[in-house]
């Protein structure tokens, strides 16, 4: 016979209950947050959900001075809808984040100059949440939960925070440059 207390039952339960409340809210999250990332990115590519598509996007991408808009616009496009259904299904998420993450980043430089309201806040939104998920992981109710490819904690939070940093980077660089 094991010495297991009630006390100790409880606090299983209360751990349990813990877990499952985090687990739900991360769920919650990334489903309303990715969808709605994803949606963005169907408006720029696919001119769903009242979105101008990939051509008008493109030209608008020019005017903001990343050339060729071709180029910049459907990465961005890709970017926002791929990263976006990643993030809600809670697959691959270490890249999900990174993805979002990056575009973040990029959307802030973009609006600096306007400051934080009617600049940069939405950017900078778009990025903290990819971050937290990106430390956090995505909970036990996602795709990536059991799997053998499932990647959290620290290391793999900084692992993406390092490649969302580095492909916003080459992004800016890219349209100083070209």
């Amino acid at each position: 016979m094991t010495a297991y207390t009630t006390l100790e039952r409880a606090a299983d339960t209360t751990t349990q209950g813990a877990s499952t409340s985090g687990d739900t809210g991360l769920l919650i999250l990334r489903l309303v947050f990715g969808l709605l990332f994803a949606a963005h990115g169907a408006q720029k590519l696919f001119g769903w959900f009242g979105g101008e598509g990939l051509a008008a996007n493109n030209a608008g991408f020019e005017k903001m001075g990343f050339e060729p808009g071709s180029v910049f616009g459907t990465v961005a496009g890709l970017s926002e809808f791929v990263g976006g259904l990643l993030l809600a299904l809670g697959a691959f998420t270490p890249l999900a984040a990174a993805i979002v993450l990056g575009t973040g980043i990029v959307i802030v430089d973009t609006g600096f100059s306007k400051g934080l309201l009617g600049g940069y806040e939405m950017g900078l939104l778009f990025a903290v949440v990819a971050l937290a998920v990106a430390f956090t992981g995505p909970g036990r109710f996602s795709v990536d939960n059991g799997r053998p490819w499932a990647r959290t904690g620290l290391t793999w939070g900084a692992i993406s925070v390092v490649t969302a940093v580095v492909a916003a980077l080459v992004t800016l660089v890219g349209k100083a440059v070209l």
